[in-house]
This record gives C-alpha cells, structure tokens and sequence, in this order.
C-alpha cells in the first residue's frame, strides 16, 4: 500500500470479508478483529497523509515550495507525475 487509493481499495475489502454471509462463527470473529486493527492503521496512515497535505499547503502558502519539492507519495494518485496540483500551486 502507498497511496490514498490503495488504503481505500483495501478498507473495501475488509469490508467485503465481514459482509460475507458464507463465514463461520469464529471466521467471522476472526475477520472483524482484523477489520478493528485495519481501521486503526488506516485512521493513523490517513492522518498522517493529512498532515502531509497541510504541509505541502504551507509551503505553497508561504513561498518556500519554488516548485522543487515533489508531491509526497502517499497523496499521489496512480500513474500520475509528480507535477503539482493547481490547488497546490502546480501548473505555472
């Protein structure tokens, strides 16, 4: 896993595997107690993306990113460049 999108596709499915309706009992147990530990990661992992994000912004907001700091890899979406978003400043 090593961006937003990934997270998101794997919170899917552990979602997927406690819906399942064919798990046992104790399967079902066992995978909800991976979905509580998955969902403690990703809250962590997904605030730290934040964090990242809000950097990136205060260094667009107050000049110090001339365009030389790469979007970090965590907040980059598949198959993209590392051209900043305009949001972000990107695209002058």
């Amino acid at each position: 896993m090593n961006n937003m999108a990934d997270l998101n596709e794997y919170l899917f499915q552990a979602l997927d595997a406690i819906t399942n309706d064919d798990l046992t009992d104790e399967q079902l147990t066992r995978e909800i107690r991976k979905s509580e530990a998955i969902t403690k990661i990703a809250e962590t992992v997904i605030r730290n993306g934040e964090l990242a994000l809000k950097t990136m912004m205060h260094l667009n907001e107050y000049g110090y990113n001339d365009g030389d700091v790469p979007v970090p890899e965590m907040l980059r979406l598949k198959g993209a460049n590392d051209r900043k978003p305009k949001f972000l400043g990107g695209g002058r």
